[in-house]
C-alpha cells in the first residue's frame, strides 16, 4: 500500500504534463451522470463486466475522487493493488475474467478517509491513472466520472486523446433529468459522441409477484433525448436482489445470471460496440 501511494502522489517529471499514451487502447469510453446518487457507478461497473464477458480485454477506471464506490461493488481490497516498479497493476477482480480495475479507493487507508485535495491535486491523481497504471492492451476503457459538468470531468475529457463516446446516466426524475440537459449540452460544446442514456431506477420490480412499480412517472427523460436526438439504450428497474448483490460486492456474480435487469443491460453493451469504430 506503501508503495501504490508513493506512485499516486510521486511528482510528474518534465514535461510537467506527459502525454498520455493510449496507443494499447483500441476504445475508450465515458459514463457520466449530471448529479450524484443516479447510480452512475453502477452503471459504469456493469458495463466495464458485461464487456468482459463478452470476450473483450477492459479496463475501469474510477475517476469519482471523492466518492470511489467501484472496489465496493466489486469486492475487492486495498491490498489486492499491486505495484511493478513505479506502475499500478489493475485489480482483477476475477482472475477469469478480463477485467482491471483502479480506484483512489485502493489507494486509501480506510474507508473513512475523504480526499480533501484541491483542484490541481485532483487533476494530477487522475493524470497519474493514465500515465503510472499498467493498463496493458486493452479492447475498452470505461472511465467512471465525477458527477457534474465541472473542472474534474472537463480537466478529463480534454486530456483525452481519444473518445469513442459516453453514457449518461440519470433517473427518472425532474430535478435529475434538468441536470441531464446539462450534461448532454455539455457533451455537445466539447464535440463528444453520445452513445445513449440510461434510466436507471427506474421503477422497482416487487419481490413478491415481479411485475414492476412506477416509481416517478417523469416523461421528461423521453422530451430531453428527442431534444438532444439522444437514444435511451435501457430502461433499468430497481431490483432488490441487485442492491443487495452490490452490498455485498457481488457484481460479476449478478452479471453472470439471466436477471430480467441483466437481459435489459445487453442493449447498453450492444450500443457501446456499435459505437467502436471498425
Amino acid at each position: 500500500m506503501a508503495d501504490a501511494l508513493n506512485v499516486i502522489h510521486k511528482q510528474p517529471q518534465k514535461p510537467a504534463k506527459p502525454e498520455i499514451d493510449m496507443d494499447g487502447i483500441k476504445n475508450v469510453f465515458i459514463v457520466m451522470s449530471g448529479k450524484g446518487g443516479v447510480g452512475k457507478s453502477t452503471i459504469a461497473c456493469a458495463l466495464a463486466a458485461g464487456l468482459a464477458f463478452r470476450g473483450n480485454h477492459v479496463g475501469l477506471m474510477d475517476c469519482d475522487i471523492h466518492g470511489p464506490s467501484v472496489p465496493s461493488i466489486f469486492g475487492i481490497q486495498r491490498e489486492d493493488l499491486q505495484v511493478t516498479g513505479e506502475k499500478m497493476i489493475p485489480v482483477r477482480p476475477v482472475q477469469n475474467v478480463n477485467l482491471g480495475v483502479i480506484s483512489i479507493g485502493l489507494l486509501l487507508p480506510d474507508d473513512d478517509t475523504p480526499v480533501i485535495w484541491r483542484g490541481p491535486a485532483k487533476a494530477g491523481a487522475i493524470r497519474q491513472f493514465f500515465t503510472d497504471v499498467e493498463w496493458g492492451i486493452l479492447d475498452y476503457l470505461i472511465i467512471d466520472l465525477p458527477p457534474g459538468t465541472g473542472d474534474e470531468p472537463l480537466g478529463i475529457m480534454q486530456l483525452l486523446p481519444k473518445n469513442n463516446g459516453a453514457v449518461i446516466v440519470t433517473i427518472p426524475q425532474d430535478i435529475a433529468l434538468t441536470s441531464v440537459r446539462k450534461s448532454l449540452t455539455f457533451l455537445q460544446k466539447l464535440k463528444v459522441p453520445l452513445t445513449g442514456i440510461v434510466s436507471n431506477m427506474d421503477g422497482l420490480i416487487c419481490p413478491h409477484c415481479d411485475e414492476k412499480i412506477e416509481l416517478y412517472g417523469s416523461a421528461g427523460i423521453e422530451k430531453a433525448a428527442a431534444d438532444f436526438h439522444a437514444a435511451i439504450l435501457a430502461r433499468l428497474p430497481m431490483d432488490p436482489a441487485f442492491s443487495k448483490a452490490q452490498e455485498e460486492g457481488k457484481m460479476i456474480e449478478w452479471m453472470m445470471n439471466d436477471s430480467e435487469w441483466v437481459k435489459m443491460f445487453q442493449a447498453v453493451l450492444d450500443a457501446v460496440e456499435a459505437s467502436r469504430p471498425e
